[in-house]
């Protein structure tokens, strides 16, 4: 593919900040955010935020957090933890009815050598999956062809957030 053009212009943030440590916890800065859909976050109360992944493996890729700025599923209590795992059940109901995907990937990253970009705060990571979805580009040119954009996604999801 020599000469032709991909254009991924989201990524570029992300490279460029990528060898930065994040000042702000996301996890907790966005959900206390006035603007929900700026900072892509689908639902908020004093239990559990979901939001969309800035940085999506796939389109639909959404991360459930506890409130509680919490490393590990052992600093939870028994309210915190039982509310994280339904908002877990739930999210991953509402991305099989709104999506119809083939599969899911689904999981926490506990410590960055796990992969976590933000290791301080617990999150389960909800990946939407498709037959035919992996193909070359990631391979051959290093970029992931995304089908939708953010916003639109957010605005797909957000009714069934409320």
């Amino acid at each position: 593919m020599p000469g032709e053009i991909l254009w991924a212009p989201w990524r570029m943030t992300y490279i460029s900040s990528a060898k930065e440590e994040p000042q702000v916890c996301i996890f907790c800065d966005r959900p206390s955010q006035a603007d929900a859909r700026e900072n892509l976050v689908l639902h908020a109360d004093a239990w559990v935020c979901v939001m969309l992944n800035r940085y999506p493996y796939n389109s639909g890729h959404l991360m459930v957090a506890p409130r509680k700025h919490a490393a590990d599923f052992a600093a939870l209590d028994g309210d915190e933890y039982r509310n994280l795992m339904e908002s877990f059940r739930r999210t991953v109901a509402v991305v099989r009815e709104v999506f119809r995907p083939d599969g899911l990937n689904v999981g926490a990253n506990l410590g960055k050598v796990a992969g976590a970009g933000f290791d301080a705060h617990l999150h389960w990571h909800v990946v939407p999956r498709w037959n035919g979805d992996t193909n070359f580009m990631p391979v051959i040119a290093d970029v992931k062809v995304m089908p939708q954009h953010l916003l639109e996604t957010y605005d797909r999801l957000a009714p069934h957030f409320h």
